[in-house]
């Protein structure tokens, strides 16, 4: 009885000037409250709670090293120091040395460089000695030690955030190694999924309800008995942008379903609505491995291939007839 006044008084409190505030809704929806006709939002448990914040600041310290990379790179260009037009990955090992060899302001040889390189990196020895004869102030020099001393802070921190994840996620472990098996889906995705939906799937109706409340759902824009285009239903932001990152990882995996699904939408509906429907097919398959039990199964590439064979070969007979070519024997294959 408490709950339901506190929703009018709600709706009371939130009125602004000169705007009308129904309040028959608020005491209908009151009523339903009262008699247990309004169904439960999903709220975690505080162990979830604290899950989902480890996971969040492990996510915001990822983000922040990689601020601190991009203001490296800038660094470098400002003393046109173009190394990472040679190096692909400007925190690898041969390129903190070569940047080690930067800060100190040492002139080496080509000897002395090539002996700080790994695997195929020497093959690129003079791009390299050529990438590295820029001018670096000393004010450039010593903000480079520190923005490299910041990167790796961060690096330890998120190895330690993986470590105290790691820990207190051992008895999700058979969930995080099921959604690790999806394509594109890595540990650490599973591992943020499993602590924003936890793994007690009975909490939604039916996978369609989960993946209104994640905000990866089509909106339904109707008019005048006509469907439109909307905008995707507002969820949960944390878990919406990593099935984001995932299913762009996913589209590049050749002969998984998703990547058959990307192509196919993508040429009619674009790459983002395309990108946003692989993330809601994942989602379904994530529902479905944690509500029943089961391990993931790719559909394969060639699922639309095969989804109504006989009716596609027809289909494409009868365009060829239109365009003035018979072929020599229009049987169907089985």
């Amino acid at each position: 009885m408490g709950l339901a006044a506190s929703v009018v008084n709600a709706a009371h409190m939130k009125a602004l000037p000169g705007r009308k505030t129904d309040v028959k809704d608020a005491e209908w929806i009151a009523d339903l409250l009262r008699h247990g006709l309004l169904k439960s939002s999903f709220i975690p448990c505080r162990e979830q709670r604290e899950l989902r914040e480890v996971a969040r600041y492990r996510k915001s310290l990822i983000e922040e090293r990689a601020r601190e990379i991009n203001r490296l790179q800038k660094i470098l260009e400002g003393a046109n120091i173009k190394l990472d037009s040679v190096v692909s990955n400007i925190n690898g090992k041969s390129a903190r040395k070569l940047l080690s060899l930067i800060t100190a302001n040492k002139e080496a040889s080509a000897e002395e460089v090539a002996q700080l390189l790994h695997g195929n990196m020497r093959a690129k020895l003079d791009q390299i000695m050529r990438a590295i004869e820029g001018i670096a102030t000393p004010l450039q020099r010593r903000l480079l030690v520190q923005v490299i001393d910041h990167i790796d802070d961060m690096t330890r921190r998120i190895e330690d955030m993986d470590h105290l994840i790691q820990e207190y996620m051992t008895q999700y472990e058979k969930a995080i190694q099921a959604i690790d098996a999806i394509p594109g889906i890595a540990r650490r995705s599973a591992e943020v999924i499993i602590a924003e939906i936890g793994v007690e799937m009975e909490r939604f109706p039916s996978a369609a309800h989960l993946c209104s409340w994640a905000g990866v759902c089509p909106g339904n824009h109707q008019s005048a008995g006509k469907s439109k285009h909307g905008k995707t239903t507002k969820g949960n932001k944390t878990l919406k942008t990593i099935l984001t990152q995932c299913a762009k990882a996913a589209q590049n995996v050749k002969e998984s379903f998703f990547s058959a699904q990307y192509q196919r939408i993508s040429v009619h509906r674009g790459r983002n609505r395309a990108t946003l429907a692989v993330a809601h097919s994942m989602l379904i398959a994530i529902y479905h491995i944690l509500r029943f039990d089961t391990p993931f199964n790719d559909l394969g590439s060639d699922y639309y291939d095969n989804h109504n064979r006989e009716r596609k070969i027809k289909g494409y007979l009868k365009r060829l007839n239109s365009l003035g070519w018979t072929p020599d024997s229009l049987t169907v294959p089985a």
